[in-house]
């Protein structure tokens, strides 16, 4: 569990420092910022909440048997699911949310895990660097 809590809380530094630098980039960039921000504020909230519970998911899940380790992933995969989609239904219909911030905000924590991972590698960049004409 400790190495669980030590990845969220590096992704949720990284999470943090994207938000701030999304925020001041939409400053610049859209016209009316105000309600893009509070999107991306709604939805990085509710994707860090969802990657907690996705840990906390995982972590019980292993605890269980294997029948009841499903049916509990499935029924958090589904709340998780739900969640998201009342989020979107929200910042559609409330005239002082962006959809396009909530949905940047919910991807937010799903670009620094990719990214971490992807930079995380070296032999991946060496591979693709390394020049086929020997082979």
């Amino acid at each position: 569990m400790e190495t669980t809590k030590q990845l969220l809380k590096t992704t949720y530094k990284y999470v943090a420092v994207l938000y701030l630098f999304s925020m001041a980039v939409s400053v610049f960039w859209v016209e009316d910022y105000v309600p893009f921000i509070i999107g991306l504020t709604f939805g990085v909230v509710i994707s860090v909440v969802n990657f907690f519970e996705l840990a906390r998911t995982v972590h019980q899940s292993v605890m269980l048997h294997p029948k009841k380790a499903h049916s509990y992933a499935i029924r958090h995969y589904f709340i998780r699911f739900l969640i998201n989609a009342v989020v979107i239904f929200i910042s559609i219909k409330a005239p002082y949310i962006n959809i396009f911030g909530t949905i940047i905000g919910l991807l937010l924590i799903k670009f620094v895990i990719y990214f971490a991972n992807l930079f995380n590698d070296k032999e991946y960049f060496k591979n693709i660097i390394r020049r086929k004409e020997g082979e």
